[in-house]
C-alpha cells in the first residue's frame, strides 16, 4: 500500500478463549499451544511491518488477563492498551440535545442531565439506546417535549426491561467466556452482591467464597484475585474506599432486577452461620 494501513481485529479475546478451552470449558495444553501460535503470529507481523501496518485488537473481554492466566502475557508486550472510557456529562448532554434536534424533539430543563444521572457511566452506546427509547415513547404518546419525570418513567419501564437489551445480556453471557465453570458462579455472586447491597466488601467476599472448591492447582485467594481483576478490567466494577461498586448505574439496576429475587446477601448468610 502507498500509505499506512490500520487493521482492526475485533473480539480477539473471545477467539483466543475458544482456542484455549476444550470440551470441558477448561484450558488444555493443546489449546494453549495453538493460542500461543496465534498471538505470536500477530506479534511477529506487527513487528515485521511496524510503521506501515498498525494492528488494533479489540474485544468485549480483556485479552491481557486471559493470556496472563495461561502464562502467555509476554506475547502481547508489544501492544499498548487504550481504554475507551465513558463520556463526561456535558458531552453526553450535548449529544442528547443534538439527537433530539435531529428528530424534532426537545429536552426540557434538567431532563437531559437526568439521563446522565440515571446512567451514571455515560457509555456512548447506552446514551443512544436511552434516547431511542425516549424517542419511541414520544412517538407512541404523540408528544415532542421530554421532561425529567418522563425520563425517569422510560428508564424504569423500558431501559430496565429484559426486552431488547442484547447488549446488557451480552455483559452477563460473556462472563462464561472469561471464567471457568467453577469461578463463573462466584463471579455472578460477587456482581449480584454489589447490585443488591450497593457494594462488594472484603467481608462479603470472604463469606461468598466459603465452601468454593477451587480448580486443581489453585487456591481460593487466587480465584478471588482473578475474578476481581477481570471484573475491574472489563468495566463491571470499580474499586472504592468502601469496596467494589458497579461503574454503570444502568448495569447495576438491570442486574439487580434480574437476579435479586433468589439472592441471599452475604450479611444474611454470615448471620445464619
Amino acid at each position: 500500500a502507498d500509505r499506512p494501513v490500520i487493521i482492526f481485529f475485533d473480539e480477539v479475546p473471545i477467539l483466543v478463549t475458544r482456542i484455549l478451552k476444550g470440551t470441558n470449558q477448561r484450558p488444555t495444553p493443546e489449546g494453549r499451544q495453538e493460542a500461543d501460535r496465534f498471538v505470536s503470529w500477530l506479534r511477529a507481523n506487527a513487528l515485521a511491518h511496524s510503521g506501515r501496518v498498525r494492528q488494533v485488537i479489540t474485544g468485549s473481554i480483556g485479552l491481557e488477563p486471559l493470556l496472563r492466566k495461561v502464562g502467555l502475557s509476554a506475547t502481547i508486550n508489544h501492544c499498548h492498551p487504550f481504554h475507551l472510557g465513558a463520556w463526561d456529562s456535558p458531552t453526553a448532554v450535548a449529544c442528547l440535545n443534538a439527537l433530539a434536534a435531529g428528530v424534532d424533539l426537545s429536552f426540557e430543563p434538567q431532563a437531559a442531565e437526568r439521563v446522565t444521572e440515571l446512567l451514571g457511566y455515560c457509555v456512548p452506546f447506552h446514551i443512544q439506546v436511552f434516547f431511542d427509547n425516549l424517542k419511541q415513547e414520544c412517538r407512541h404518546r404523540g408528544t415532542s417535549g421530554i421532561t425529567a419525570s418522563f425520563v425517569d418513567e422510560v428508564y424504569r419501564t423500558r431501559m430496565l426491561s429484559v426486552r431488547g437489551h442484547a447488549d446488557l445480556s451480552h455483559l452477563e453471557e460473556r462472563l462464561k467466556l472469561a471464567f471457568e465453570r467453577e469461578t463463573h458462579q462466584l463471579a455472578l455472586e460477587f456482581l449480584t452482591e454489589a447490585a443488591v447491597t450497593g457494594r462488594l466488601t472484603a467481608q462479603a467476599i470472604r463469606i461468598l467464597s466459603t465452601g468454593i472448591q477451587p480448580p486443581e492447582g489453585t487456591s481460593i485467594p487466587e480465584i478471588v484475585r482473578e475474578i476481581l481483576e477481570v471484573l475491574e478490567h472489563d468495566g463491571y466494577l470499580e474499586r472504592r474506599d468502601d469496596g467494589y461498586r458497579f461503574c454503570s448505574n444502568l448495569l447495576r439496576d438491570w442486574w439487580k432486577s434480574r437476579f435479586e429475587t433468589f439472592f441471599i446477601p452475604a450479611s444474611e448468610r454470615g448471620a445464619a452461620q
